[in-house]
């Protein structure tokens, strides 16, 4: 039996414990999952999402620094999926190598 917490994949709550075998739990959302299990990242439809992906973006972004949003309907080719809350990394024409949140985002 393990003894370390695991961060949960879905909310990253820092309590996920382990539940038995291969299993761990969220005690604040819940959720359960095996960490052996590759990452999965799906976009705002739910879709599941690869490295080499084009995805485009569903909401006018901000961004620190910039005089003008990322604007809603821009097409972003070869993703990368990265761990972490921004879980897309991306380089965007006009702004150069970005990190994006998954949910902002639905499959091309």
């Amino acid at each position: 039996m393990p003894d370390t917490l695991k961060s949960c994949p879905q909310c990253h709550s820092p309590y996920g414990y382990f539940l038995e075998e291969d299993l761990y739990a969220c005690p604040e959302c819940d959720h359960q999952w095996n960490p052996n299990e590759g990452m999965k990242v799906l976009d705002s439809n739910g879709n599941e999402l690869q490295d080499g992906d084009s995805v485009v973006v569903v909401k006018d972004l901000p961004v620190k620094g910039a005089s003008k949003p990322i604007k809603v309907g821009t097409k972003v080719k070869n993703i990368r999926l990265t761990d972490g809350d921004h879980n897309i990394s991306c380089k965007i024409d006009g702004f150069g190598s970005m990190a994006l949140k998954s949910e902002f985002v639905r499959k091309a």
